[in-house]
């Protein structure tokens, strides 16, 4: 067959689906249908995960893409855990001090060590409160650590935060909700019922780990831990090293030095966690790779239902045009001519459903994107692998009725009624 001809049968072939669409439409829609919820479902969850993922990078690269994390729990494990000591060693873990930050600060390899504690509470201005928006206490250091743009104001001091001076910085959100259009700088509002003097607006570009654009106030680590009761246990510590410092160098230095500072023999496992962000991003992995599962699972049977659809309404078709079948074999149609044209039909259909599951996968991800902190976007391949499937469902499921049509006996097909 010609590349023309071939191309003729192809035009020819979507032309006869249309036509069987617009004379079966309930079965047609239940075809179109599966097949759309299988892609729809990739579309959407692979735009999700691509989303965190960026927001995740993203975020790892405000800390630096050398800097890693000093935790008392570690993360990524996925250990059983039944409330015992010998299930949930972490449990009995001691919690990072504020001598273990300053001793970590003065190490030879290292740059910057930030303290983070976090907590919710009230905060108001006069009239105007938040019930519970984000409370973050963290070292005068923070900004090296935590990307973005500090205007109108200042941050805090080191002696500031040293003495716990009662001063803070709030984000744009809450300072529009607080104050509205006015200047937040020097106006004084009340966290948990204690008086905090505004010195200025943090910008930032809201992400996935972030927890999104929501109200949030940064004060001095002291001042979190002495006014605000804000537990200790739950600090956490990011540890920048030098330029010069390999990353597995200064995690060595900062591994002694915790074993050193805890007192612990050589035969006794680390009482301390070390993150690293390939550790994060491994277990982001874990995570997400469960969610692709789902996904791959729930597009299984969109795609069966899609493809039991295929066959059915081409077996129909296939014994509605028997006759023709046989008018055609009977005109010199080949055996392959007839698999090829109801092959493309088949496609056509799973086609169709295609379209419709990216159209809706597409505004899926746009209301994703624009009611949650996570940045969706779709991937390439993810319309690849949809359109890919569609095909391949087409192609499988179609083949019996391409077949059963192409092995008609002519004469039978003649004398068909």
């Amino acid at each position: 067959m010609t590349i023309s001809a071939r191309l003729y049968s192809v035009f020819e072939g979507v032309g006869i689906a249309l036509d069987a669409l617009r004379a079966n439409r309930v079965r047609a829609a239940l075809t179109i249908l599966g097949v759309a919820v299988g892609v729809f479902v990739v579309v959407v969850i692979s735009g999700a995960i691509h989303g965190i993922n960026a927001s995740v990078a993203k975020d790892f690269e405000k800390a630096g893409p050398k800097s890693f994390f000093v935790s008392r729990f570690p993360i990524g494990n996925f250990e059983a855990c039944d409330g015992t000591d010998d299930t949930c060693k972490w449990r009995s873990n001691p919690a990072i001090t504020e001598n273990e930050i300053q001793m970590l600060g003065r190490l030879p390899g290292i740059a910057t060590v930030t303290a983070r504690i976090m907590d919710q509470g009230a905060v108001a201005y006069r009239q105007h409160s938040l019930p519970s928006p984000r409370i973050i206490g963290y070292s005068a250091n923070w900004t090296e650590v935590d990307g973005g743009d500090l205007y109108p104001g200042r941050t805090f001091t080191p002696a500031e935060d040293a003495s716990g001076a009662q001063v803070a910085v709030v984000n744009d959100l809450m300072a529009k909700e607080l104050f509205g259009e006015s200047d937040p700088i020097g106006k004084q509002i009340t966290i948990e019922n204690n008086p905090f003097t505004v010195i200025g607006v943090y910008h930032y570009a809201a992400s996935f780990l972030s927890g999104g654009n929501n109200p949030r106030v940064i004060v001095p680590y002291e001042a979190a831990r002495r006014h605000l009761h804000a537990d200790p246990r739950w600090v956490q510590v990011t540890v920048k090293p030098l330029e010069s410092v390999d990353r597995d160098d200064a995690i060595d230095q900062v591994t002694a030095a915790m074993r050193s500072a805890r007192h612990l023999k050589p035969g006794r496992d680390d009482n301390f966690a070390i993150i690293t962000q390939d550790k994060l991003f491994e277990t982001y992995n874990k995570i997400f790779g469960m969610f692709f599962l789902v996904m791959v699972a729930l597009s299984a049977v969109g795609t069966i239902v899609g493809g039991v659809g295929v066959i059915a309404i081409m077996m129909i078709s296939v014994t509605e045009r028997t006759r023709e079948i046989g008018v055609r074999k009977a005109l010199g149609a080949t055996r392959r001519t007839i698999l090829w044209q109801f092959l493309v039909e088949a496609v056509t259909l799973t086609g169709i459903g295609a379209f419709v599951g990216l159209a809706f996968g597409w505004l899926g991800t746009l209301a994703l994107k624009a009611a949650t902190p996570i940045a969706a976007s779709i991937p390439l391949w993810s319309i690849g692998v949809a359109v890919g499937a569609s095909v391949v469902t087409g192609i499988l499921f179609g083949m019996l009725p391409a077949l059963r049509a192409s092995n008609l006996d002519p004469v039978e097909a003649l004398r068909y009624e």
